[in-house]
């Protein structure tokens, strides 16, 4: 059972990470994204998970000081993520983005730092700039997103630091559990983005049963599905009430027959790139 949202999973190598947080994938830099993360951290939230190519770093980080000043938080209580660009992956390109991505968030150092896609041909060598930023201790984890099995094992063939997190889609039409197997066997820590598959589940019969007999939203379920599952989840969201809606999943759990029933849904169905057939 995981209690609340301060609950962590512990990476391995011995940093804590909130199985809770905050994305915001698209949504604009201003005030919109700004009153979020103030909204989210004053709701108990203690992860924000951004990016580069979302454009909003600067109003994450004026939201993530502003949120700080006004709850009395410590940097250390926060658990920061951003992630490369595939157009900078490359061993100084990739370290020049990280300096880029703290200057716009304001910050002396980030909790997570993941490749962004698998780009064939850029991603090993953005792993080594990767390896450099946590052996020099500025970066406290890394990790890489929307990599597949034979991704990971391509970067573990070379790597002397394995990923700590993989951030994939994931959602119950897109279970993922081979590569979760994969990623519980050599620790890492799976992570899903779009858990609410962009809102395309929110009509669901089979979710809008388990909801209706939990007294809870489908959004609820489905995120209380990959806390039972070990899986952190980002869910976005830029109102208030959603925001305090999804956090609010640690008062109830899923039976044995509720996950069989989600789990049947899968049909390895995507709503973003396919991570072996993309181009950007």
């Amino acid at each position: 059972m995981k209690h609340n949202l301060q609950t962590t999973t512990t990476l391995h190598n011995g940093v804590t990470m909130p199985y809770l947080g905050l994305g915001v994938f698209k949504v604009e830099d201003g005030p919109e994204v700004v009153q979020a993360v103030k909204a989210a951290l004053q709701l108990g939230y203690r992860s924000i998970d951004t990016a580069a190519i979302y454009g909003n770093e600067s109003s994450v980080g004026q939201g993530i000081r502003e949120g700080m000043a006004e709850q009395g938080l410590t940097r250390d209580q926060l658990f920061v993520t951003s992630k490369v660009w595939n157009a900078d992956l490359g061993y100084e390109s990739t370290i020049a983005a990280y300096e880029a991505s703290l200057e716009k968030l304001g910050l002396n150092y980030l909790d997570l730092y993941l490749i962004h896609w698998p780009v064939q041909g850029k991603y090993v060598e953005a792993w080594r700039a990767l390896e450099t930023l946590y052996q020099e201790g500025r970066v406290k984890a890394i990790g890489v997103s929307n990599f597949q099995i034979h991704h990971l094992e391509d970067v573990m063939g070379t790597a002397s630091i394995k990923p700590m997190v993989n951030q994939v889609e994931l959602h119950p039409l897109l279970a993922q559990t081979d590569l979760h197997d994969f990623c519980k066997t050599h620790g890492i820590q799976l992570e899903a983005w779009s858990p609410l598959m962009q809102g395309q589940l929110l009509d669901n019969p089979t979710l809008k049963g388990i909801a209706e007999r939990h007294g809870k939203s489908i959004a609820q379920v489905i995120l209380r599905w990959d806390l039972e599952r070990g899986i952190v989840t980002i869910p976005k969201s830029t109102k208030e009430h959603r925001i305090l809606e999804n956090g609010s999943i640690f008062d109830f759990e899923l039976s044995a027959d509720d996950m069989a029933a989600i789990n049947a849904m899968n049909q390895n169905l995507r709503v973003g790139p396919d991570p072996d057939n993309f181009d950007f």
